[in-house]
């Protein structure tokens, strides 16, 4: 029998390279103090220095034709990121999805419970606390999330022994922002909330390599009368109208409001404005911000509270 060894090596020389097996997915870039990066002796490192954790509380949900489905967790990701190379704090993202039943009617979305979401935080935040974090920033990446992170905060203040802060609230006194930086156009405003110039301004700038602009279109609206009649009282700023329009408008449709995402938008996008508005440079501008502003509080706490204080 003729030895099989000239075979062998000649087929071993015509195999693709190891790395093809991948599908030539780009590599994986370490980020510093991002937990799932992280190696064991790494967060002990860490806990030397800080004993602060920043946790985005996001949603896995469509976002138009031009984003991602996970842009709030992705864009909450990157920001907490941002945050921690300069804060030198910990990131530690739990969860994809969070509450988005008003967004079903579009392929794509996954929405949890509240009661679950909320569980699966705090239990995550004791896992935390038993290796030696004390201090949690609650970072909430998604505006259906707003009573949920309220809760999880006030859960980890009352039934754990960290202390919590809701990011997002903490950080108004910190925050610069010119007006150009929120609103593209002031002198002619129009609706324009999920999925709009503001979120595809932020990807634009977080996760470009994620967004199609060319995809994007405005949507077309069909708000329930009594709500349509409702916009011009919330693009003025009557916080009246507001609160009552966020109370009824995009809200799961089996309550019967006639506002799930599905019933309201064409696209998925809510807001008449096309999203193809956004810019790279709004995005940097509010990222910036908002960074900015999360250091300047994380510093101050810092000061009120050093690193290794202990109750008494």
């Amino acid at each position: 029998m003729r030895s099989l060894a000239p075979v062998l090596i000649a087929s071993l020389a015509l195999a693709p390279p190891a790395t093809a097996q991948t599908g030539d997915l780009p590599p994986v870039q370490k980020v510093r103090n991002y937990l799932p990066h992280m190696t064991r002796p790494e967060v002990e490192d860490l806990l030397t220095r800080s004993d602060m954790v920043i946790i985005p509380v996001a949603s896995l949900e469509q976002h138009g034709t031009h984003l991602p489905i996970g842009t709030d967790y992705l864009n909450g990701v990157e920001r907490s990121k941002r945050v921690a190379q300069r804060a030198d704090v910990l990131v530690a993202p739990i969860l994809l999805p969070g509450q988005s039943p008003y967004h079903m009617g579009f392929a794509g979305t996954v929405t949890l419970p509240s009661t679950l979401i909320q569980e699966v935080y705090v239990e995550a935040v004791k896992s935390l606390i038993h290796h030696g974090f004390k201090r949690f920033l609650i970072l909430n990446a998604h505006g259906g999330n707003r009573a949920i992170t309220t809760f999880i905060v006030d859960r980890i203040n009352q039934e754990t022994a960290g202390i919590a802060v809701d990011l997002g609230a903490v950080t108004g006194p910190f925050t610069v922002r010119t007006r150009e930086a929120v609103q593209p156009d002031p002198a002619a405003p129009v609706l324009d909330r999920h999925g709009g110039t503001s979120e595809t301004s932020s990807s634009l700038y977080l996760i470009p390599e994620l967004v199609d602009l060319d995809a994007a279109e405005p949507a077309r609206l069909t708000l329930p009368p009594h709500l349509e009649a409702m916009v011009p009282q919330v693009l003025a700023g009557d916080p009246t109208a507001l609160s009552l329009f966020l109370a009824e408008g995009l809200k799961d449709e089996p309550t019967g409001k006639g506002t799930s995402s599905a019933e309201m938008s064409s696209t998925g996008v809510w807001g008449a404005r096309d999203p193809a508005e956004g810019t790279v440079e709004r995005g940097r501008a509010m990222t910036e911000s908002f960074v900015d502003a999360a250091v300047a509080f994380i510093e101050r706490w810092n000061e009120l509270r050093p690193v290794g204080t202990t109750p008494r």
